[in-house]
């Protein structure tokens, strides 16, 4: 078995740092980005890998210079956050799992930028690291399709549980074993990190597009002056529009609701008239926005200092009466 170092930080990186202990590999350092303040409290608190690598009895360090101090046969990178410098690739061969398809989707937020761009599928990428971002040839992938609806964190589970079985069989035959990588093929495209503006729905684009933002699980507008994250929606069709978003290349949601059963309540028809983009409406008790070319309804959402909680029962502790709109 190989003596590895291990570099990464959020959860999606434990299923790999347990593979790879649970193969039987000797990981003799774990490295992993510092405590960070969080909850009400504002106390210190580990990142995952750093609380599993304590439960595992593994020593754990903060300072990736430490890394020298190490005798290794090999790096393993899984989300670790930080660029790995020439000189320590230099010193180890480093492999990276990154939860994408390379070329397609470099850099820091593959996962997102994927749902965002309406992806059909993704997939893991085990990479050998070169100092360009994620530039490195590679060792093995594997794709898997994307679900219609599934979430951000679904989906890094799904990848992360991947990789971590990729990796434990790439390495299966130790270091010694690694097949010779490949160049990467095609043209690159890069996920930028988001940035707050990229979660903010504006109610003027298509339903579509704000399903792929509020999949992402922190998706905000704002709502008589106060941020409010939409965590759940689910879109209501009105005559052919289920069917002009098929045209886009796009299936249908699972769970898309059917006009049948939620009477509609603006006049016109919002993708003409886009001043009604960001109108609430509450029918029956349900919570319905206009968007720019159809309505959606809010079912779960998490109001600015306040817990998650239904659509409903946001309406009703509100108290919403009439129309009002989002983004004011």
């Amino acid at each position: 078995m190989a003596k590895l170092i291990f570099l990464g930080s959020p959860s999606a990186a434990v299923p790999s740092l347990d593979a790879l202990v649970g193969a039987g590999h000797e990981v003799v350092l774990v490295v992993t980005r510092e405590d960070k303040r969080r909850g009400r409290g504002n106390v210190p608190a580990p990142t995952p890998v750093k609380e599993r690598a304590v439960e595992l009895g593994l020593p754990v360090s903060h300072r990736l210079e430490d890394v020298l101090d190490v005798q290794a046969d090999l790096g393993v990178v899984v989300a670790y956050g930080r660029i790995i410098p020439a000189a320590l690739l230099q010193r180890l061969l480093f492999l990276n799992v990154h939860f994408s398809l390379l070329p397609r989707w470099r850099g820091a937020a593959p996962v997102e930028r994927a749902i965002l761009a309406g992806d059909r599928s993704s997939g893991v990428c085990i990479m050998r690291l070169a100092e360009g971002l994620d530039t490195g040839p590679l060792y093995a992938c594997v794709e898997i399709a994307v679900d219609d609806d599934e979430t951000c964190f679904a989906l890094t589970d799904r990848l992360a549980h991947l990789g971590a079985d990729l990796l434990t069989r790439l390495l299966s035959g130790n270091v010694a074993g690694l097949p010779e990588p490949v160049e990467q093929q095609g043209e690159p495209v890069y996920a930028r990190k988001l940035e707050p503006g990229d979660l903010k729905i504006d109610w003027r684009s298509q339903s579509i597009a704000i399903c792929r933002q509020v999949r992402l699980e922190k998706a905000w507008t704002t709502f008589r002056g106060r941020r409010i994250i939409i965590k759940e929606v689910e879109a209501v069709s009105h005559g052919n529009r289920a069917g002009s978003e098929r045209s886009l290349g796009d299936r249908i949601p699972a769970g898309w609701a059917s006009a049948s059963r939620l009477s509609t309540g603006f006049t016109g028809d919002s993708r003409g008239v886009p001043e009604q983009s960001g109108l609430l409406e509450v029918r029956n008790g349900v919570p319905v926005v206009a968007t720019g070319d159809g309505e959606l309804v809010l079912k779960t959402v998490r109001p600015e200092g306040r817990r998650e909680t239904s659509g409903k029962d946001w309406v009703r502790g509100a108290r919403i009466s009439g129309q009002e709109r989002f983004g004011g």
